[in-house]
């Protein structure tokens, strides 16, 4: 298809007086060319040869070429391979690719402004195309990079339909659980590929919830689940090991439990040579006291007590009723009159409330059910995850209610999760030429 094009010269004319910024101008747009064929009538390269896209290939979202097995013609040569994309010839170089092998295999650089030959570390030089911008694309560009409104889409929104919405929906929801496999692999690599400690450590440090996730984690790591697993069976001792590791044992307000724990705590300590996390940081301020750390420490230490074999468990389960009974604990009898140490407070049994369960679902359970099933090849595991983001409620926040007033569907916790991915990863980015949705939308700006 033809589409009037902006000549080189008056780009970079434009792009000089600021019609473009650096801020606005950058490879998106390539991709957005690329990738919708929005190919000016017969391209040359660089060097002045023929140039004809026979296949765009697929996009790569990991480190590499921005483009996998193209196939492009370039004068009477047929060239399979790799295409990268940069705004300028000299961003190869900038990137060090002349000294990187992965982009031995580029078949085509292309870019806005070819203001250098590039060569692979061969030394052979690739061929470049200099490609020239639509016009009335760039016009649509610039609009969407200034917008300030958030999303920038937000008054056009209705007007894509839903199929096109719930088929991008769907693959946020992939994308966001692959961003989390990843977490749990950095864990896995931590724990020497131990995925019951991965899966502890985890599962402790989001029982610190946003406000206290790492103090949760550091607490964990400094105690593994091994010398846990050697008291299961006493409910004291494990308050005792995680407590003190939380360093909330040299406290001098301690009532007759606080000094028992404390004395516990130092028998166990030299017996394990436990070292305290250095720096580790509690935060009580604005919580409501039902979520004080020392609350859901009293919990972890509960659910630790019912199992210390909590990903074996879980993995078990089919269904939310098994996990809502797996995570139905209660902190010991001393929280039922505490919230903090060493201060009594009205009797309430401090059970774990049922949308903390969810919470923990979501971002502990459901990755690393889907990151096992995908590790161990059992697409049952996957679909059970999520299958259990499905049945979960949808989340609520400002996020996800701000999408919501503009319509776009959410009905449970995979419809949440995915218009998180497409805020942090889309909209926030600026990234609306590699969204559906506004891929959709520029064509009707």
């Amino acid at each position: 298809m033809f589409f009037n094009v902006l000549p080189i010269d008056s780009f970079f004319l434009l792009l000089r007086y600021g019609f473009f910024s650096s801020a606005t101008m950058n490879e998106d747009l390539l991709h957005y060319i690329w990738f919708q064929k929005q190919f000016p009538l017969s391209p040359t390269t660089t060097a002045g040869e023929p140039l004809e896209i026979i296949d765009i290939g697929q996009p790569n979202s990991d480190a590499g070429p921005d483009v996998f097995n193209a196939k492009v013609k370039i004068g009477t040569q047929l060239w399979c391979g790799n295409v990268e994309f940069h705004v300028n010839s000299s961003d190869w170089f900038r990137h060090g690719h002349e000294t990187d092998k992965a982009y031995d295999s580029v078949i085509l650089h292309v870019v806005f402004n070819a203001d250098c030959e590039v060569k692979r570390t061969e030394k052979g030089l690739i061929p470049q195309w200099e490609i020239a911008v639509p016009t009335e694309l760039a016009t649509k560009y610039k609009a969407i990079q200034t917008c300030r409104q958030m999303p920038y889409c937000a008054d056009k929104l209705s007007s894509i339909q839903e199929i096109t919405i719930r088929h991008w929906l769907n693959r946020l929801l992939i994308e966001r659980l692959e961003r989390k496999v990843n977490a749990v692999d950095a864990i896995l690599a931590q724990t020497t590929n131990n995925w019951e400690e991965a899966f502890y450590i985890t599962l402790c440090r989001n029982f610190g919830f946003s406000t206290n996730a790492d103090a949760f984690e550091q607490t964990a790591k400094s105690l593994p689940l091994t010398i846990l697993g050697k008291h299961k069976d006493n409910l004291f001792q494990i308050e005792s090991l995680l407590f003190g590791q939380a360093g909330w044992l040299d406290s001098e307000k301690k009532d007759d439990y606080v000094q028992s724990l404390a004395k516990e705590y130092r028998f166990l300590s030299q017996k394990y040579q436990l070292r305290q996390p250095m720096c580790i940081q509690w935060k009580f301020l604005r919580l409501r006291p039902a979520n004080f750390p020392t609350v859901r420490m009293a919990q972890f230490a509960a659910l630790v007590h019912k199992s210390n074999r909590l990903l074996s468990k879980l993995l078990e389960c089919k269904n939310y009723q098994e996990i809502r009974s797996f995570f139905n604990i209660s902190a010991g009898k001393y929280w039922d009159t505490h919230y903090t140490f060493g201060k009594e407070s009205p009797k309430r049994i401090k059970s774990l409330s049922e949308s903390s369960v969810n919470i923990i679902t979501i971002n502990t359970v459901v990755p690393f059910l889907f990151a096992y099933g995908k590790k161990h090849g059992d697409e049952t595991l996957q679909e059970t995850a999520l299958n259990l983001l499905e049945s979960l409620p949808l989340e609520r926040n400002h996020i996800v209610t701000k999408f919501r007033d503009l319509h776009l569907p959410a009905e449970n916790a995979a419809d949440t999760q995915a218009i998180l991915q497409l805020k942090t990863n889309y909209c926030d980015a600026k990234k609306c030429l590699r969204c559906a949705i506004g891929c959709q939308l520029i064509k009707y700006i």
